[in-house]
């Protein structure tokens, strides 16, 4: 059985017990989390498309930690002209296990 639900404006396909890293989430660790924006559920070959989202069913998970993600360097150059720039951005994320789909 899985689910495709939209957490923080992007979608995630997720099965029970299964660790998911998405953009950083209001809460603090060892919280618990529901996602009712699930656009798709199959369960054991029986398919339920929503019309955006399917009724009555959430995406239970709970936080495990908050992190960073690895860094990304941004660099900008233009030729012949002596202009360099160098970035960095580490992009914050959450890690959470989803503990069940409840339809």
């Amino acid at each position: 059985m899985y689910a495709i639900v939209e957490i923080a404006g992007q979608q995630f396909k997720v099965e029970k017990d299964q660790n998911i890293f998405v953009h950083r989430l209001d809460g603090s660790e060892g919280d618990k989390v529901e996602f009712d924006k699930v656009l798709l559920v199959d369960e054991d070959g029986q398919v339920k498309v929503g019309t955006p989202v399917v009724e009555g069913t959430k995406v239970s998970g709970k936080i495990l930690e908050h992190m960073k993600g690895d860094k990304v360097k941004v660099f900008k150059k233009k030729r012949r002209k002596g202009y360099q720039k160098l970035n960095g951005h580490r992009q914050l994320f959450t890690k959470v296990q989803i503990e069940g789909i409840n339809q």
